[in-house]
């Protein structure tokens, strides 16, 4: 199994080299050359399996160059009961939300209660075993930048691992206080936090210039570093995310919900695409999908562009309520784009070098017209996300973060526009008591909170008879240890300060 670059096809790497360097050297990023098939037989089989067996299984397909016992070894100290609560980590809870099925996967039961987590205490272990059979004189330095989420399942994952240091850049105004909270006061002697003047996207422009400035690159090597990545520009990070669409499909068939072979919905909520183009890898090696329903918050960049074909960051950014997606560049969808285009590079290239001088571009309409057959598109503002999580929870019974809400609302619009009733799977993607400010105004109905941040974690646990994840409680005690703040165009000194070099 090999990788090829989106913007130059020329450049092949093994999966290991992919892994440890995060990103292309010309910029663009790495992609399986062949996605490996999977017949019915295949996916019978892991109905049988538990989750381990199944991520074991999938990733071992796309890394041939790792042994069986490395991904044995990786797989198990990720997934464990200890970490994630349970023997599986991303269980199914099935709801109903008036007459509409809400088959909802739950990905927050991890450490850092959100999805990320899925990712992120397994990617560690397969860096530093890809650093130790690519650069194996080389310190890994992990850039990271962060609408929220990925930051603490990154830090905490990196955390005191040998050979790693991790950097952590996150939008002063943009992310929830819990989430800054949870950052801010990271223990780990390899890991530093800095929040920038700006938004999620001069966050992850500014890491994507450190990863392609040559000057730098060289410094480091000198130092005996190399750049790496936790994002889900590092094909390490969006490989484990495809395991659990294959196992929300075999726990749904195993719990007589759908037939073996039956199709079924995916519905994310997503800024930076990665998360429902794990489920489009899914698809593409044979999982029975029937459409993608991609869910945008007001930043609804990705609904102007399934319906349009044109992909325009030039427009207002608004910080709304569920943070995470609040972003204008969805780096994920370029990986997308090579796919549906039958891997053009060249064409690949055109879109993202527009998207670089311009802030748009627009594909053909024939990729414009394969997109939209499989996708669809749908955002919701803040006000119908506190009144879905209120309905949701006071009349249906079941409590969600704002950017679960976001995936149910436009479910909802989707499934009763379409009349489609393929049974969907719905990500929900975070703990609601990581944003309980937001939640607890959408319950609460008009009433006094307080403004301490515990104390309305405190308020919507006993509003909610819901226990608090004790990853969050934790943190009440916690001092924050960094408080640093600089202009997006500072971000190389402050990486360069950090590691001591001048």
């Amino acid at each position: 199994m090999k990788y090829n670059s989106t913007t130059n096809k020329n450049i092949v790497v093994s999966a290991s080299q992919a892994i440890a360097q995060g990103i292309s050297s010309d910029g663009g990023l790495f992609v399986p050359v062949e996605i490996p098939q999977y017949s019915m037989a295949d996916i019978e089989a892991l109905t049988k399996l538990d989750y381990v067996g199944r991520a074991k299984k999938i990733l071992s397909d796309y890394l041939d160059d790792f042994t069986a016992d490395e991904i044995d070894e990786c797989v198990t100290k990720a997934y464990t009961a200890e970490k994630f609560g349970s023997a599986n980590p991303a269980p199914l809870s099935y709801q109903k939300y008036g007459d509409i099925d809400m088959n909802v996967l739950e990905l927050w039961h991890g450490p850092t209660s959100a999805f990320k987590d899925m990712a992120l205490q397994i990617l560690p272990h397969l860096l530093i075993k890809s650093l130790r059979k690519t650069y194996p004189d080389k310190q890994a330095v992990i850039l990271v930048a962060t609408s929220g989420d990925t930051g603490k399942a990154a830090l905490e994952g990196f955390k005191d691992v040998d050979g790693t240091k991790i950097m952590v850049f996150y939008p002063v105004d943009g992310v929830s206080p819990m989430q800054k909270r949870q950052m801010t006061t990271q223990e780990g002697e390899n890991v530093n936090v800095c929040a920038i003047r700006g938004n999620f996207d001069d966050a992850q422009t500014g890491v994507k210039k450190i990863f392609t400035d040559p000057a730098l690159i060289e410094k480091l090597e000198k130092n005996g570093y190399i750049f790496s990545s936790a994002n889900s520009i590092n094909w390490g990070r969006l490989l484990p995310q495809i395991v659990y669409y294959f196992s929300a499909y075999s726990d749904m068939v195993n719990d007589g919900k759908i037939a073996l072979g039956d199709k079924i919905n995916v519905v994310v909520p997503t800024g930076n695409f990665g998360n429902i183009l794990a489920s489009y890898y899914a698809y593409r090696m044979g999982l029975p999908i029937n459409k993608f329903i991609c869910a945008s918050n007001s930043n609804n960049v990705l609904t102007d562009f399934i319906a349009t074909g044109t992909y325009d960051k030039n427009r207002s950014f608004y910080a709304t309520i569920s943070p995470s997606m609040d972003i204008l560049v969805s780096s994920n969808l370029e990986r997308f784009l090579y796919h549906m285009s039958e891997c053009d590079d060249v064409k690949v290239k055109g879109y993202m070098t527009s998207l670089k001088t311009e802030g748009t571009y627009t594909v053909d309409s024939e990729l414009k017209e394969k997109i939209g057959t499989l996708f669809a598109g749908g955002f919701c503002d803040d006000v119908k996300t506190k009144a879905v999580i209120d309905e949701f929870f006071n009349k249906y019974g079941y409590l969600c973060d704002t950017h679960t809400a976001v995936a149910v609302s436009v479910y909802k619009e989707y499934a009763e526009q379409t009349g489609d009733k393929t049974p969907a799977v719905l990500d929900s993607t975070a703990s609601p008591y990581k944003f309980s400010g937001s939640v607890l105004k959408a319950i609460a109905d008009g009433e006094a909170l307080p403004d301490d941040e515990f104390a309305m974690v405190d308020l919507l646990s006993a509003k909610t008879g819901t226990a608090v994840p004790k990853p969050l409680a934790a943190l009440k005690d916690k001092t924050a240890r960094f408080t640093n703040v600089c202009n997006a165009d500072e971000m190389p000194e402050f990486v360069l300060s950090a590691l001591g070099i001048e």
